[in-house]
């Protein structure tokens, strides 16, 4: 006679029994239950498991710290941009961090790729992993906003821009000029004033390092142009005052020195080799290189036939999309220091034959036209009582600009939520067990 297994007991009579009792049907229903063998994980769910993990998320939240505490202390000595290149540029996959100018040996992910395997962590383990339901709802609004925060350093880091305007006291502007990048500009002169100008931007030349030479082609012109050679930081000299110590070329008698780079990484001046390549083989056309330096205060002439043309190397300019007139500046210090406590600049901005006044001052940027104006500085430095001043403003044009903000927001509302769906149900818990008492 086959001996048949009980049938687990309802919840209902389960409840009516004496606590010893439920635990001993309990343990009887779970044994009389077979138990089902888990498939083997595979490779697939190995990967979601390991890269949503709250593990990896704390791992990579530490070595953000670390990254955050070394750079701290490198900027020190090497500057700003230079310390924000090595840490947190995209092309910075690995970094040996330093600390008293000694290398630490501590191999760390860069900080870019570090913040892009957060996202990657919060995207499956904070959103698609997350317990769903209304009681994780503020959780899930939190964990948007710091995916949007995030979202919005990459977007700063490839698309925002950085210059400056320096703008006298009654004079207006309507450029301003690149921190960073140099170019090369080609123009044709007539009766003394530039013409089109046919602009190479540095994306295009950083990777021409000594030995690697690129052709720019050049339609409107009667020849291209061949560059390479180029230095980051470098100015010319003449080979009578110092001679080339690591065999660089000459031309004219000058010759390109490398110099360190600056620790403010802005005063830096970029250099390369420049050669024309003429379509028309004309002897009177002669092909020699010359030197395009960024600290050079003439541009290079060519002459081809009766045309003249000027190839220079600068800051990139941006043309802004409406004008700028300081009308004035004033700079107040802390007492007995010329540690400034505020600049305030009265600005007239002239866009389209319209006028509109505007004040800049620390703290209170300008935002228009996805640009904003920061007050940076001024000069000259120990101007005399009346003598000109001219104001420096910091011009960002970043698509991001606002959304960290708007994280902020998301994140503090979804906070919000949580800790009043939280306090509801202990206020529910509570009424509950006082109805039953």
């Amino acid at each position: 006679m086959r001996k048949r297994c009980a049938s687990p007991m309802p919840p209902r009579q389960l409840r009516l029994l004496s606590p010893e009792t439920r635990l001993f049907h309990t343990i009887m229903d779970s044994s009389s239950t077979p138990l089902v063998p888990k498939a083997p994980r595979t490779p697939l769910q190995w990967t979601f498991d390991l890269l949503s993990g709250f593990g990896l998320a704390t791992i990579i939240l530490l070595m953000l710290g670390l990254l955050t505490w070394f750079a701290t202390l490198e900027q020190i000595d090497n500057g700003l941009y230079p310390t924000l290149k090595k840490y947190f540029d995209w092309r910075s996959v690995f970094v040996i961090p330093e600390y008293n100018g000694r290398m630490v040996p501590l191999p760390l992910l860069g900080g870019y790729w570090t913040c892009a395997l957060l996202l990657v962590n919060l995207l499956l383990g904070g959103v698609i992993r997350i317990r769903k339901g209304w009681k994780h709802v503020g959780n899930l609004i939190s964990h948007f906003g710091i995916i949007l925060l995030l979202v919005a350093g990459g977007v700063s880091h490839h698309y925002s821009e950085r210059g400056n305007m320096a703008v006298g006291e009654g004079e207006t502007v309507d450029v301003a000029e690149d921190y960073f990048e140099h170019v090369v500009e080609v123009a044709e002169v007539k009766n003394g004033v530039q013409g089109n100008i046919h602009v190479i931007r540095g994306k295009d030349l950083t990777d021409l390092r000594a030995g690697t030479n690129r052709i720019f082609r050049l339609p409107d012109l009667p020849f291209d142009l061949e560059i390479g050679g180029y230095l980051e930081n470098a100015s010319p000299v003449s080979v009578v005052e110092v001679a080339p110590m690591h065999g660089e070329q000459s031309f004219d008698g000058y010759y390109l020195m490398e110099k360190p780079g600056e620790k403010n990484a802005e005063a830096n001046t970029a250099g390369c080799y420049a050669r024309p390549i003429y379509r028309e083989n004309n002897p009177a056309n002669k092909t020699t290189p010359f030197i395009l330096a960024g600290a050079s205060f003439q541009a290079y002439t060519l002459k081809v036939g009766e045309r003249i043309f000027t190839v220079d190397m600068r800051k990139r300019l941006w043309l802004m999309p409406f004008t700028v007139r300081l009308d004035q500046f004033t700079a107040e210090f802390h007492p007995g220091s010329m540690r400034p406590k505020k600049f305030v600049s009265q600005i007239t901005r002239k866009e389209h034959g319209v006028e509109s006044k505007y004040t800049i001052q620390m703290n209170e940027p300008m935002r228009y036209e996805g640009l904003t104006f920061f007050q940076a500085n001024y000069g000259p430095q120990g101007a005399a009582p009346g003598q000109k001043l001219f104001s420096v403003f910091e011009v960002v044009k970043n698509p991001a600009d606002k959304w960290p903000e708007y994280s902020l927001y998301i994140v503090a509302f979804g906070m919000l939520v949580t800790f009043l769906m939280k306090l509801g149900l202990y206020l529910a818990a509570v009424a509950r067990k006082n109805r039953h008492v």
